[in-house]
């Protein structure tokens, strides 16, 4: 439970950077970050899996970079479940929401978790 949080809190914080970035990205604060980041977390559990099977050939002929796509899906489906509070400007800012969002999870995690959790 206490990791869980850990990644929440981790996701919000990549949330906003990646509004800081992008002008066609915007969240409103901390409190929406975290909400899109919970959201994220059960669509990650729930869509993402049914995602990946039903792509799976495309998955693999572009050697794994389609998952990034089914990011920025569920980025999407985050947004307009969250409604105006988190705004994204189109697919392709999805798209490369997604790619900064992981490369920013994975140093964060990489950072706090080791740092932590020891």
């Amino acid at each position: 439970m206490k990791r869980w949080i850990l990644s929440l809190l981790l996701s919000a914080i990549a949330l906003i950077v990646v509004s800081e970035i992008f002008d066609s990205f915007y969240i409103e604060g901390f409190g929406t970050a975290f909400l899109a980041s919970f959201i994220l977390s059960i669509l990650n559990v729930i869509v993402k899996p049914i995602l990946v099977l039903l792509t799976l050939p495309i998955t693999f002929l572009s050697l794994g970079l389609f998952l990034f796509v089914i990011n920025a899906i569920t980025l999407m489906i985050t947004q307009a479940m969250i409604g105006e509070s988190f705004v994204i400007d189109g697919f392709g800012i999805a798209i490369l929401a997604a790619i900064v969002l992981s490369i920013l999870n994975l140093i964060l995690n990489k950072l706090v978790k080791d740092t932590l959790l020891k």
